[in-house]
């Protein structure tokens, strides 16, 4: 009996604790995704709108920064309401398939995220932001993307483009982070709920010592 209780302490999932902490990472990936989702949707609205050069070509930050990040903070959204009704519906075996499958699903879309916004932003960093000015008609552009002040050639502001994108990309890296760990453990915590694998097997002696019936 000391040996189950010590091997569901290791999985980090119990009868007793187990429920609360998944409605805590359901809660925080909630709040998390909503925040990513308003980052890229400002990142959007007040900057990337601008990268689409006249040939409507499109810079990888633009699809890394807004798609993906969209996306993924809506996934996490889900992802966390999934949680939330698995804590309070342990023996709901459609719960949990669900949230195995969009936790799994946020897991590996919140890790493309991250990885792509460190890609962007190196990216942006190496070259001097000169992708997040692709929309000014001048064919010569300088090596300072803050260098440039709005004209004919750049009808939109250029001096805060490089700056506020670089500030709103460093906080969505780390939230999609942060996605990326909680969406894991919500998708290690399902398998528990299942049963599958060692800390499966655990859990349902537990929950069998504890509701024998």
């Amino acid at each position: 009996m000391a040996a189950e209780k010590s091997g569901g302490q290791v999985c980090g999932f119990d009868l007793e604790k187990g429920p609360r902490k998944l409605m805590k990472a359901g809660i925080v990936l909630i709040l998390v995704g909503h925040v990513n989702f308003i980052l890229g949707a400002i990142v959007h609205g007040t900057v990337l709108r601008h990268v689409a050069n006249p040939e409507k070509r499109v810079s990888p930050e633009y699809c890394t920064a807004n798609i993906i990040s969209v996306v993924s903070g809506l996934l996490s959204i889900s992802t966390g309401i999934c949680a939330i009704l698995a804590s309070r519906n342990l023996g709901c075996p459609r719960i949990h398939w669900s949230l195995l499958v969009i936790s799994l699903l946020n897991a590996l879309l919140s890790a493309a995220c991250f990885l792509g916004l460190v890609l962007s932003v190196s990216l942006t960093i190496a070259n001097g932001g000169k992708n997040l000015i692709s929309g000014c008609n001048s064919t010569v552009l300088p090596a300072d993307t803050r260098s440039v002040i709005m004209s004919n050639e750049c009808p939109f502001d250029t001096t805060r483009i490089y700056d506020t994108t670089l500030a709103l990309w460093f906080p969505s890296m780390f939230f999609s982070l942060v996605e990326t760990v909680l969406s894991v453990r919500c998708c290690v915590v399902a398998f528990i709920l299942r049963g599958i694998g060692p800390c499966g097997e655990t859990y349902q002696r537990q929950r069998v010592c504890t509701h024998p019936g």
